[in-house]
């Protein structure tokens, strides 16, 4: 009995993040929180938290389903939009794009920065200390 030899597979790379912008992750929001959410849904409620007129919306949806952030599946007369990508890898996405433009990519200097300038209490202290304490090898 001789072993074949198979090829090793290649290594999926992963999916770009895509970028979003302010207005776009206001309506992702709304679709975050839900998990899932039809078009009348996201409108009902931005109408109510924003200025924006129902077409606004109806674009920013489009844009996003376009960019690969949401996907719409047709579901009777409406669609229902559901996340193609987590609030959390966007969110890492975003502090690494702001990193990369202000900070060469450096994250002390941003946190020594950051941490300089804000009033912090005691206790956001300790919990950044409990953070950093967990990241040490």
């Amino acid at each position: 009995m001789t072993a074949e030899k198979t090829k090793p597979r290649p290594l999926k790379k992963p999916k770009p993040i895509p970028r979003i912008s302010d207005a776009e992750w206001v309506v992702m929001k709304v679709v975050w929180d839900r998990g899932a959410a039809t078009a009348n849904q996201v409108v009902a409620e931005l109408v109510e938290q924003t200025d924006w007129k129902p077409k606004t919306i109806q674009t920013l949806l489009s844009r996003l389903v376009q960019k690969g952030a949401l996907q719409a599946e047709k579901q009777g007369r409406e669609y229902l939009f559901q996340p193609r990508v987590s609030a959390e890898d966007c969110e890492h996405a975003a502090m690494r794009s702001f990193l990369g433009r202000f900070f060469d990519g450096d994250l002390a200097p941003f946190l020594a920065r950051f941490v300089e300038r804000e009033k912090l209490t005691p206790e956001e202290i300790e919990e950044l200390k409990q953070i950093l304490d967990g990241k040490k090898l």
